[in-house]
Protein backbone atom coordinates (compact mmCIF):
# COMPACT_ATOMS: atom_id res chain seq x y z
CA UNK A 1 0.00 0.00 0.00
CA UNK A 2 2.99 2.21 0.67
CA UNK A 3 4.39 1.99 -2.75
CA UNK A 4 0.32 2.74 -4.57
CA UNK A 5 0.54 5.64 -2.05
CA UNK A 6 3.64 7.22 -3.05
CA UNK A 7 2.57 6.88 -6.43
CA UNK A 8 -0.24 8.99 -6.05
CA UNK A 9 1.05 11.67 -3.45
CA UNK A 10 4.28 12.13 -6.31
CA UNK A 11 1.94 12.41 -9.41
CA UNK A 12 -0.19 14.83 -7.71
CA UNK A 13 2.60 16.99 -6.58
CA UNK A 14 4.38 16.70 -10.13
CA UNK A 15 1.14 17.55 -11.95
CA UNK A 16 0.05 20.42 -9.99
CA UNK A 17 4.07 21.54 -10.70
CA UNK A 18 4.21 20.80 -14.22
CA UNK A 19 0.33 21.91 -15.72
CA UNK A 20 1.75 25.57 -14.83
CA UNK A 21 4.48 24.87 -17.42
CA UNK A 22 1.97 23.86 -19.66
CA UNK A 23 0.34 26.78 -19.70
CA UNK A 24 3.02 29.22 -20.36
CA UNK A 25 3.83 26.61 -23.20
CA UNK A 26 0.34 26.88 -24.79
CA UNK A 27 0.25 30.11 -25.43
CA UNK A 28 3.82 30.31 -26.01
CA UNK A 29 3.09 28.07 -29.11
CA UNK A 30 -0.36 29.17 -29.78
CA UNK A 31 -1.83 26.16 -28.40
CA UNK A 32 -5.06 28.25 -27.07
CA UNK A 33 -9.00 27.85 -27.34
CA UNK A 34 -10.83 30.85 -28.70
CA UNK A 35 -14.21 31.96 -27.19
CA UNK A 36 -17.01 31.01 -29.72
CA UNK A 37 -18.74 28.42 -31.40
CA UNK A 38 -18.81 25.42 -29.19
CA UNK A 39 -16.75 27.22 -26.67
CA UNK A 40 -18.51 28.83 -23.66
CA UNK A 41 -15.72 30.27 -22.11
CA UNK A 42 -15.31 34.24 -22.78
CA UNK A 43 -11.58 34.46 -23.06
CA UNK A 44 -8.59 32.31 -24.60
CA UNK A 45 -7.89 29.02 -22.67
CA UNK A 46 -4.20 26.97 -22.85
CA UNK A 47 -5.37 23.59 -23.87
CA UNK A 48 -2.09 21.27 -23.53
CA UNK A 49 -3.10 20.26 -20.54
CA UNK A 50 -2.28 16.89 -21.34
CA UNK A 51 1.59 18.09 -21.69
CA UNK A 52 1.14 18.38 -17.52
CA UNK A 53 -0.72 15.04 -17.30
CA UNK A 54 1.45 12.88 -19.43
CA UNK A 55 4.72 14.51 -18.19
CA UNK A 56 3.39 13.63 -14.50
CA UNK A 57 2.80 10.50 -15.39
CA UNK A 58 5.85 9.34 -17.14
CA UNK A 59 7.75 11.70 -14.07
CA UNK A 60 6.16 9.27 -11.31
CA UNK A 61 6.43 6.31 -13.47
CA UNK A 62 10.34 7.02 -14.07
CA UNK A 63 10.83 7.37 -10.14
CA UNK A 64 9.59 4.62 -8.78
CA UNK A 65 11.72 2.46 -11.42
CA UNK A 66 14.79 4.39 -10.93
CA UNK A 67 14.24 4.27 -6.76
CA UNK A 68 13.27 0.33 -7.04
CA UNK A 69 9.86 0.99 -5.63
CA UNK A 70 8.15 -0.75 -8.66
CA UNK A 71 10.41 -3.53 -9.66
CA UNK A 72 10.08 -4.76 -5.68
CA UNK A 73 6.10 -5.28 -6.01
CA UNK A 74 6.17 -6.13 -10.28
CA UNK A 75 6.86 -9.28 -11.41
CA UNK A 76 9.30 -9.82 -15.19
CA UNK A 77 5.87 -10.86 -16.84
CA UNK A 78 4.14 -7.70 -15.52
CA UNK A 79 7.47 -5.31 -16.26
CA UNK A 80 6.52 -6.44 -20.03
CA UNK A 81 3.20 -5.05 -19.66
CA UNK A 82 3.92 -1.90 -18.21
CA UNK A 83 6.64 -1.37 -21.05
CA UNK A 84 3.51 -2.10 -23.93
CA UNK A 85 1.24 0.52 -21.65
CA UNK A 86 3.95 3.67 -21.69
CA UNK A 87 4.58 2.99 -25.72
CA UNK A 88 1.05 2.65 -26.65
CA UNK A 89 0.01 5.80 -24.40
CA UNK A 90 3.04 8.02 -25.68
CA UNK A 91 2.06 7.30 -29.48
CA UNK A 92 -1.78 8.35 -28.47
CA UNK A 93 -0.33 11.42 -26.32
CA UNK A 94 1.96 12.34 -29.52
CA UNK A 95 -1.13 12.27 -31.52
CA UNK A 96 -3.08 14.39 -29.44
CA UNK A 97 -0.22 16.88 -28.82
CA UNK A 98 -0.04 17.11 -32.72
CA UNK A 99 -4.18 17.69 -33.38
CA UNK A 100 -3.66 20.37 -30.33
CA UNK A 101 -0.77 22.16 -31.83
CA UNK A 102 -1.48 21.95 -35.82
CA UNK A 103 -4.97 20.25 -36.24
CA UNK A 104 -5.43 16.80 -37.28
CA UNK A 105 -7.83 15.16 -40.00
CA UNK A 106 -10.17 12.79 -37.84
CA UNK A 107 -9.84 9.85 -39.96
CA UNK A 108 -5.47 10.40 -39.12
CA UNK A 109 -6.52 10.48 -35.58
CA UNK A 110 -8.17 7.33 -35.91
CA UNK A 111 -5.43 5.67 -37.23
CA UNK A 112 -2.96 6.62 -34.47
CA UNK A 113 -5.78 5.23 -31.93
CA UNK A 114 -5.90 2.15 -34.03
CA UNK A 115 -2.16 2.07 -33.55
CA UNK A 116 -1.90 2.79 -29.80
CA UNK A 117 -3.95 -0.15 -29.59
CA UNK A 118 -2.23 -2.53 -31.79
CA UNK A 119 0.45 -1.61 -29.69
CA UNK A 120 -1.34 -2.64 -26.38
CA UNK A 121 -2.65 -5.88 -27.77
CA UNK A 122 1.09 -7.03 -29.15
CA UNK A 123 2.04 -6.50 -25.51
CA UNK A 124 -0.78 -8.00 -23.57
CA UNK A 125 -3.60 -5.84 -22.94
CA UNK A 126 -6.07 -8.13 -25.02
CA UNK A 127 -10.03 -8.92 -24.72
CA UNK A 128 -9.21 -12.64 -24.78
CA UNK A 129 -11.79 -13.35 -22.56
CA UNK A 130 -14.96 -11.50 -22.16
CA UNK A 131 -16.50 -11.78 -18.23
CA UNK A 132 -19.61 -9.96 -17.51
CA UNK A 133 -22.06 -10.22 -14.71
CA UNK A 134 -24.87 -13.10 -14.67
CA UNK A 135 -23.28 -14.17 -18.04
CA UNK A 136 -21.06 -17.19 -19.20
CA UNK A 137 -17.85 -16.54 -19.94
CA UNK A 138 -16.35 -17.09 -23.54
CA UNK A 139 -12.71 -17.03 -25.10
CA UNK A 140 -12.65 -14.21 -28.26
CA UNK A 141 -10.29 -16.15 -30.31
CA UNK A 142 -9.50 -14.73 -33.16
CA UNK A 143 -11.40 -11.90 -32.49
CA UNK A 144 -9.38 -10.87 -29.87
CA UNK A 145 -7.42 -8.21 -31.77
CA UNK A 146 -10.33 -6.39 -33.26
CA UNK A 147 -12.04 -6.47 -30.00
CA UNK A 148 -9.32 -5.29 -28.30
CA UNK A 149 -9.34 -2.24 -30.79
CA UNK A 150 -12.84 -1.61 -30.94
CA UNK A 151 -12.63 -1.42 -26.88
CA UNK A 152 -9.56 0.72 -26.86
CA UNK A 153 -10.74 2.96 -29.84
CA UNK A 154 -14.02 3.27 -28.34
CA UNK A 155 -12.87 4.43 -24.59
CA UNK A 156 -10.16 6.72 -26.05
CA UNK A 157 -13.28 8.72 -27.99
CA UNK A 158 -15.54 8.44 -25.14
CA UNK A 159 -13.27 10.28 -22.72
CA UNK A 160 -12.87 13.42 -25.44
CA UNK A 161 -16.31 13.76 -26.55
CA UNK A 162 -17.46 14.05 -23.13
CA UNK A 163 -14.24 16.77 -22.18
CA UNK A 164 -16.35 19.60 -22.73
CA UNK A 165 -17.14 21.64 -19.46
CA UNK A 166 -14.44 22.73 -16.93
CA UNK A 167 -12.91 19.87 -15.32
CA UNK A 168 -15.76 17.51 -16.38
CA UNK A 169 -13.55 14.68 -18.38
CA UNK A 170 -10.26 14.96 -15.65
CA UNK A 171 -13.31 14.46 -12.40
CA UNK A 172 -15.30 11.78 -14.31
CA UNK A 173 -11.54 9.93 -14.80
CA UNK A 174 -10.36 10.43 -11.48
CA UNK A 175 -13.26 8.70 -10.42
CA UNK A 176 -12.95 6.03 -12.83
CA UNK A 177 -9.28 5.56 -11.96
CA UNK A 178 -9.47 5.43 -8.70
CA UNK A 179 -12.15 2.93 -8.82
CA UNK A 180 -10.25 0.60 -10.68
CA UNK A 181 -7.75 1.42 -8.09
CA UNK A 182 -9.47 -0.27 -5.38
CA UNK A 183 -11.00 -3.64 -7.48
CA UNK A 184 -7.49 -3.63 -8.66
CA UNK A 185 -5.97 -3.76 -4.73
CA UNK A 186 -8.34 -5.82 -3.34
CA UNK A 187 -7.79 -8.44 -5.77
CA UNK A 188 -4.14 -8.56 -6.10
CA UNK A 189 -3.41 -7.22 -9.45
CA UNK A 190 -0.55 -4.47 -8.89
CA UNK A 191 0.61 -3.28 -12.14
CA UNK A 192 -3.10 -2.24 -12.59
CA UNK A 193 -3.47 -0.29 -9.27
CA UNK A 194 0.01 1.48 -9.48
CA UNK A 195 -0.88 2.90 -12.72
CA UNK A 196 -4.27 3.75 -11.58
CA UNK A 197 -2.81 5.49 -8.85
CA UNK A 198 -0.12 7.34 -10.67
CA UNK A 199 -3.32 8.18 -13.28
CA UNK A 200 -5.39 9.29 -10.33
CA UNK A 201 -2.36 11.38 -8.74
CA UNK A 202 -1.48 12.93 -11.85
CA UNK A 203 -5.15 13.98 -12.78
CA UNK A 204 -5.68 15.99 -9.36
CA UNK A 205 -2.63 17.75 -9.98
CA UNK A 206 -3.88 19.26 -13.34
CA UNK A 207 -7.94 19.23 -11.98
CA UNK A 208 -6.87 22.33 -9.23
CA UNK A 209 -6.34 24.21 -12.82
CA UNK A 210 -9.00 23.18 -14.97
CA UNK A 211 -11.67 22.77 -12.34
CA UNK A 212 -14.12 26.07 -12.84
CA UNK A 213 -13.14 29.00 -13.82
CA UNK A 214 -10.94 26.49 -15.59
CA UNK A 215 -7.13 27.85 -16.36
CA UNK A 216 -6.00 25.31 -19.00
CA UNK A 217 -7.96 22.96 -20.77
CA UNK A 218 -6.28 18.96 -21.41
CA UNK A 219 -6.94 19.21 -25.16
CA UNK A 220 -6.43 16.06 -27.40
CA UNK A 221 -3.26 15.19 -25.58
CA UNK A 222 -5.30 14.39 -22.18
CA UNK A 223 -8.09 13.01 -22.96
CA UNK A 224 -6.49 9.98 -25.62
CA UNK A 225 -3.34 9.43 -23.01
CA UNK A 226 -5.98 8.95 -20.18
CA UNK A 227 -8.99 6.95 -22.30
CA UNK A 228 -5.80 4.81 -23.53
CA UNK A 229 -4.98 4.10 -20.22
CA UNK A 230 -8.35 3.42 -18.54
CA UNK A 231 -8.64 1.23 -21.84
CA UNK A 232 -5.66 -0.98 -21.76
CA UNK A 233 -5.69 -1.43 -17.62
CA UNK A 234 -9.35 -3.43 -18.03
CA UNK A 235 -8.13 -5.91 -20.40
CA UNK A 236 -4.65 -6.37 -18.86
CA UNK A 237 -3.71 -9.57 -20.27
CA UNK A 238 -3.51 -12.74 -18.08
CA UNK A 239 -4.77 -10.49 -15.19
CA UNK A 240 -8.26 -10.28 -16.62
CA UNK A 241 -8.05 -14.11 -16.77
CA UNK A 242 -7.02 -14.13 -13.07
CA UNK A 243 -10.03 -12.25 -11.38
CA UNK A 244 -12.68 -10.37 -12.39
CA UNK A 245 -11.22 -7.20 -10.57
CA UNK A 246 -10.24 -5.98 -14.55
CA UNK A 247 -13.36 -7.71 -16.40
CA UNK A 248 -14.83 -5.64 -19.07
CA UNK A 249 -18.22 -4.46 -16.66
CA UNK A 250 -16.17 -2.87 -14.22
CA UNK A 251 -14.83 -0.11 -16.57
CA UNK A 252 -17.92 -0.36 -18.90
CA UNK A 253 -19.50 0.91 -15.38
CA UNK A 254 -17.49 3.28 -13.97
CA UNK A 255 -17.02 5.40 -17.41
CA UNK A 256 -20.66 4.68 -17.81
CA UNK A 257 -21.84 9.12 -18.59
CA UNK A 258 -18.93 9.41 -21.34
CA UNK A 259 -20.14 5.49 -22.57
CA UNK A 260 -23.60 6.55 -22.60
CA UNK A 261 -22.83 10.03 -24.34
CA UNK A 262 -21.12 8.49 -27.15
CA UNK A 263 -23.71 6.08 -27.97
CA UNK A 264 -25.93 8.89 -27.86
CA UNK A 265 -24.12 10.76 -29.98
CA UNK A 266 -23.89 8.14 -32.46
CA UNK A 267 -27.51 7.67 -32.58
CA UNK A 268 -27.99 11.20 -33.02
CA UNK A 269 -25.31 12.34 -36.05
CA UNK A 270 -26.75 8.82 -37.71
CA UNK A 271 -30.49 10.68 -37.72
CA UNK A 272 -28.92 14.42 -38.48
CA UNK A 273 -26.79 12.33 -41.56
CA UNK A 274 -23.52 13.83 -40.19
CA UNK A 275 -20.74 12.45 -39.98
CA UNK A 276 -19.93 10.32 -37.08
CA UNK A 277 -16.96 12.88 -35.69
CA UNK A 278 -18.49 15.98 -36.78
CA UNK A 279 -18.70 18.21 -33.46
CA UNK A 280 -21.91 19.51 -31.85
CA UNK A 281 -23.74 20.40 -28.83
CA UNK A 282 -26.10 17.75 -28.21
CA UNK A 283 -23.79 16.09 -25.12
CA UNK A 284 -25.15 15.66 -22.07
CA UNK A 285 -23.24 18.31 -20.57
CA UNK A 286 -24.50 21.19 -23.31
CA UNK A 287 -27.95 19.76 -22.78
CA UNK A 288 -27.86 20.51 -19.37
CA UNK A 289 -26.40 23.86 -19.73
CA UNK A 290 -29.41 24.50 -21.85
CA UNK A 291 -31.64 23.61 -19.37
CA UNK A 292 -29.89 26.61 -17.56
CA UNK A 293 -28.19 24.60 -14.63
CA UNK A 294 -25.42 26.53 -14.24
CA UNK A 295 -21.38 25.25 -15.64
CA UNK A 296 -20.45 24.37 -12.11
CA UNK A 297 -23.44 22.62 -11.19
CA UNK A 298 -23.77 20.58 -14.41
CA UNK A 299 -20.04 19.15 -13.61
CA UNK A 300 -21.25 18.86 -9.59
CA UNK A 301 -24.08 16.62 -11.47
CA UNK A 302 -22.32 14.05 -13.82
CA UNK A 303 -19.60 13.94 -11.16
CA UNK A 304 -22.53 12.13 -8.66
CA UNK A 305 -23.37 10.57 -11.50
CA UNK A 306 -20.48 9.44 -12.08
CA UNK A 307 -19.64 8.22 -8.06
CA UNK A 308 -23.23 6.31 -8.16
CA UNK A 309 -22.05 3.95 -10.89
CA UNK A 310 -18.27 3.49 -9.82
CA UNK A 311 -20.16 2.35 -6.49
CA UNK A 312 -22.09 0.21 -8.53
CA UNK A 313 -18.46 -1.41 -9.97
CA UNK A 314 -16.76 -2.31 -7.34
CA UNK A 315 -20.36 -4.12 -6.16
CA UNK A 316 -20.06 -5.94 -9.67
CA UNK A 317 -16.53 -6.55 -8.77
CA UNK A 318 -17.11 -7.74 -5.37
CA UNK A 319 -20.81 -8.69 -4.36
CA UNK A 320 -22.41 -12.29 -4.74
CA UNK A 321 -25.10 -12.76 -7.42
CA UNK A 322 -28.21 -11.10 -5.97
CA UNK A 323 -25.85 -7.93 -5.19
CA UNK A 324 -24.33 -8.20 -8.53
CA UNK A 325 -28.05 -7.70 -10.32
CA UNK A 326 -29.48 -4.93 -7.73
CA UNK A 327 -25.85 -3.32 -8.46
CA UNK A 328 -27.06 -3.52 -12.46
CA UNK A 329 -30.60 -2.42 -12.03
CA UNK A 330 -29.34 0.60 -9.98
CA UNK A 331 -26.72 1.49 -12.78
CA UNK A 332 -29.65 0.88 -15.33
CA UNK A 333 -32.14 2.95 -12.84
CA UNK A 334 -29.13 6.44 -12.79
CA UNK A 335 -28.38 6.20 -16.00
CA UNK A 336 -32.06 5.87 -17.72
CA UNK A 337 -32.94 9.19 -14.83
CA UNK A 338 -29.93 11.06 -16.47
CA UNK A 339 -30.99 10.49 -19.81
CA UNK A 340 -34.80 11.62 -18.79
CA UNK A 341 -33.58 14.44 -17.09
CA UNK A 342 -31.84 15.99 -19.77
CA UNK A 343 -34.84 15.01 -22.24
CA UNK A 344 -32.85 13.53 -24.27
CA UNK A 345 -35.45 10.71 -25.52
CA UNK A 346 -37.92 13.67 -26.72
CA UNK A 347 -34.67 15.31 -28.60
CA UNK A 348 -34.14 12.04 -30.21
CA UNK A 349 -37.32 11.62 -31.24
CA UNK A 350 -37.57 15.33 -32.46
CA UNK A 351 -34.38 13.97 -35.14
CA UNK A 352 -36.65 11.55 -36.16
CA UNK A 353 -39.15 13.30 -36.79
CA UNK A 354 -36.98 16.21 -38.44
CA UNK A 355 -35.37 13.02 -40.39
CA UNK A 356 -38.93 11.67 -41.60
CA UNK A 357 -40.39 15.15 -42.73
CA UNK A 358 -37.08 16.08 -44.82
CA UNK A 359 -36.89 12.60 -46.62
CA UNK A 360 -40.80 11.87 -47.08
CA UNK A 361 -42.24 10.35 -49.90
CA UNK A 362 -43.70 14.08 -51.10
CA UNK A 363 -40.14 14.90 -50.94
CA UNK A 364 -38.57 12.61 -52.90
CA UNK A 365 -41.27 12.03 -55.77
CA UNK A 366 -40.93 15.79 -56.28
CA UNK A 367 -37.10 15.75 -55.84
CA UNK A 368 -36.99 13.33 -59.14
CA UNK A 369 -39.74 15.21 -60.93
CA UNK A 370 -38.20 18.27 -60.89
CA UNK A 371 -36.02 17.84 -63.30
CA UNK A 372 -38.25 16.48 -65.68
CA UNK A 373 -40.31 19.72 -65.68
CA UNK A 374 -37.81 21.86 -68.06
CA UNK A 375 -38.34 19.05 -71.04
CA UNK A 376 -41.57 18.11 -70.08
CA UNK A 377 -42.85 22.27 -70.02
CA UNK A 378 -40.87 23.23 -72.57
CA UNK A 379 -42.44 20.96 -75.92
CA UNK A 380 -46.01 23.55 -74.61
CA UNK A 381 -46.66 26.17 -76.87
CA UNK A 382 -50.05 27.49 -75.55
CA UNK A 383 -50.93 29.29 -72.11
CA UNK A 384 -53.87 26.25 -71.93
CA UNK A 385 -51.74 23.47 -72.57
CA UNK A 386 -48.92 24.33 -70.27
CA UNK A 387 -51.28 25.10 -67.48
CA UNK A 388 -52.49 21.31 -68.26
CA UNK A 389 -49.22 19.84 -67.46
CA UNK A 390 -49.58 21.09 -63.81
CA UNK A 391 -52.39 18.05 -64.09
CA UNK A 392 -49.37 15.64 -64.80
CA UNK A 393 -47.44 16.99 -62.12
CA UNK A 394 -49.96 16.46 -59.59
CA UNK A 395 -50.76 12.75 -60.46
CA UNK A 396 -47.34 12.00 -60.75
CA UNK A 397 -45.76 13.76 -57.31
CA UNK A 398 -49.17 12.22 -56.01
CA UNK A 399 -50.36 15.57 -54.44
CA UNK A 400 -54.04 15.88 -53.67
CA UNK A 401 -54.66 19.02 -55.74
CA UNK A 402 -53.02 22.00 -57.39
CA UNK A 403 -54.95 24.93 -57.48
CA UNK A 404 -54.21 28.42 -60.23
CA UNK A 405 -55.58 31.35 -59.14
CA UNK A 406 -55.15 34.91 -61.09
CA UNK A 407 -56.16 38.01 -60.05
CA UNK A 408 -57.80 36.53 -56.83
CA UNK A 409 -60.02 34.57 -59.31
CA UNK A 410 -59.94 30.40 -59.81
CA UNK A 411 -58.45 29.37 -63.09
CA UNK A 412 -57.74 25.98 -62.33
CA UNK A 413 -57.83 22.93 -60.19
CA UNK A 414 -56.22 19.44 -60.78
CA UNK A 415 -56.89 16.86 -58.66
CA UNK A 416 -54.13 14.18 -58.36
CA UNK A 417 -54.43 10.30 -57.67
CA UNK A 418 -55.15 11.21 -53.96
CA UNK A 419 -57.38 13.75 -54.63
CA UNK A 420 -60.05 13.88 -51.44
CA UNK A 421 -62.01 16.42 -49.74
CA UNK A 422 -59.97 19.56 -48.94
CA UNK A 423 -61.61 19.97 -45.54
CA UNK A 424 -59.31 16.85 -43.76
CA UNK A 425 -57.55 17.99 -41.46
CA UNK A 426 -54.56 15.92 -42.41
CA UNK A 427 -53.87 17.91 -45.83
CA UNK A 428 -51.06 20.21 -45.59
CA UNK A 429 -51.18 23.37 -48.18
CA UNK A 430 -48.33 25.33 -49.36
CA UNK A 431 -49.32 28.86 -51.78
CA UNK A 432 -46.31 30.26 -53.87
CA UNK A 433 -47.41 34.00 -55.63
CA UNK A 434 -45.99 34.23 -59.72
CA UNK A 435 -45.36 37.48 -61.52
CA UNK A 436 -45.64 39.44 -58.17
CA UNK A 437 -49.18 39.42 -56.50
CA UNK A 438 -50.76 38.76 -59.65
CA UNK A 439 -51.68 35.30 -59.05
CA UNK A 440 -50.53 32.36 -57.07
CA UNK A 441 -50.81 28.43 -57.38
CA UNK A 442 -51.74 26.62 -54.36
CA UNK A 443 -50.75 22.98 -53.54
CA UNK A 444 -51.88 20.52 -51.04
CA UNK A 445 -51.18 17.11 -50.24
CA UNK A 446 -51.68 14.77 -47.29
CA UNK A 447 -49.28 14.98 -44.63
CA UNK A 448 -49.24 13.91 -40.98
CA UNK A 449 -47.01 16.50 -39.52
CA UNK A 450 -49.16 19.79 -40.61
CA UNK A 451 -46.26 21.77 -42.05
CA UNK A 452 -44.14 22.10 -44.80
CA UNK A 453 -40.56 20.71 -45.08
CA UNK A 454 -38.03 22.57 -45.88
CA UNK A 455 -37.48 20.34 -49.36
CA UNK A 456 -40.07 20.67 -49.99
CA UNK A 457 -40.83 24.54 -49.76
CA UNK A 458 -38.24 24.72 -51.88
CA UNK A 459 -38.96 22.50 -55.02
CA UNK A 460 -42.38 24.10 -55.14
CA UNK A 461 -40.95 27.23 -55.46
CA UNK A 462 -38.54 26.12 -58.10
CA UNK A 463 -41.61 24.28 -59.60
CA UNK A 464 -43.72 28.04 -59.76
CA UNK A 465 -40.56 29.65 -61.36
CA UNK A 466 -40.55 27.58 -64.25
CA UNK A 467 -44.20 28.23 -64.60
CA UNK A 468 -43.16 32.20 -64.53
CA UNK A 469 -40.41 31.34 -67.17
CA UNK A 470 -42.74 29.23 -69.82
CA UNK A 471 -45.45 31.79 -69.15
CA UNK A 472 -43.30 34.60 -70.09
CA UNK A 473 -41.97 32.05 -73.51
CA UNK A 474 -45.43 31.32 -74.54
CA UNK A 475 -46.34 34.88 -74.58
CA UNK A 476 -49.46 34.50 -71.37
CA UNK A 477 -51.72 37.51 -71.54
CA UNK A 478 -50.62 37.07 -67.61
CA UNK A 479 -47.42 38.44 -67.90
CA UNK A 480 -47.55 41.94 -66.39
CA UNK A 481 -46.69 44.98 -69.32
CA UNK A 482 -43.73 45.63 -66.80
CA UNK A 483 -42.10 42.24 -67.78
CA UNK A 484 -42.50 42.86 -71.36
CA UNK A 485 -40.79 46.22 -70.94
CA UNK A 486 -37.97 44.58 -69.64
CA UNK A 487 -37.82 41.79 -71.63
CA UNK A 488 -37.78 44.50 -74.59
CA UNK A 489 -34.94 46.75 -72.71
CA UNK A 490 -33.12 43.27 -72.20
CA UNK A 491 -32.94 42.63 -75.99
CA UNK A 492 -31.90 46.23 -77.03
CA UNK A 493 -29.99 47.33 -74.53
CA UNK A 494 -27.91 50.04 -75.87
CA UNK A 495 -29.87 53.94 -75.25
CA UNK A 496 -30.90 55.87 -78.31
CA UNK A 497 -28.99 58.73 -79.03
CA UNK A 498 -31.85 60.51 -81.05
CA UNK A 499 -32.39 64.48 -80.58
CA UNK A 500 -35.46 64.87 -78.15
CA UNK A 501 -38.05 66.79 -80.40
CA UNK A 502 -38.16 70.73 -79.75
Amino acid sequence: MQTYLTSFVVAALAGSALTPVARLLSFRWGAVSSPGGRHIHGQAIARLGGLGIFAAFMTTVISLVATGFANSVLEPEQLRLGLGLLIGGSVMFAVGLYDDLKTLRALYKLYGQILAAAIAWHFGFRVDVVDLPMLPSFETGILSLPLTIIWIVGIINAVNLIDGLDGLAAGVVFFAAVTNFVVAWMMGTTLVAMVMATLAGAVLGFLFFNFNPARIFMGDSGSYFLGFILAACSIAGPLQKASAAVSIAVPLVALGVPIIDTLLAIVRRFLEKRPLFSPDRGHIHHRLLDMGITHRRAVLIIYGVTVLLCISSIAIAFGRQWQVGAAILGVSAVLFGLIRFIGYFEYLMVLGRQKQRMRSRHVEWLRKLVLKVPAKWGAETTHDTLLEQLGWLAREAKLDSIEVRHKGELIKRFAGNDYQDMSDRDVTFASFPFFGEAGDVRFGWKSEYGDVPPQMDILLQLVVDQLEEHLRRVGSSWVPAAHDSVLAAEADPEPSLKPARS
